[in-house]
């Protein structure tokens, strides 16, 4: 019966390493995301007021 609950002992171990390795991965890449964002402008509106260079129209109101 030992060797049974060895080889299981052993699956699951090698299935928490894969997790934990899959894991690292994953914020190891969100570390680096988040290091390229921060190079960027932060605020927290952007383009708010739309193109500054074109003109704006006014229209008359049709009909009564």
């Amino acid at each position: 019966m030992s060797g049974g609950a060895s080889s299981s002992d052993d699956s699951r171990e090698a299935l928490r390493r894969r997790f934990k390795e899959a894991l690292d991965r994953k914020n190891g890449k969100q570390a680096d995301q988040a290091a390229a964002d921060e190079s960027k402008d932060q605020g927290k509106v952007h383009d708010a007021h739309g193109p500054a260079h074109s003109q704006r129209q006014f229209r008359r109101k049709s009909g009564g």
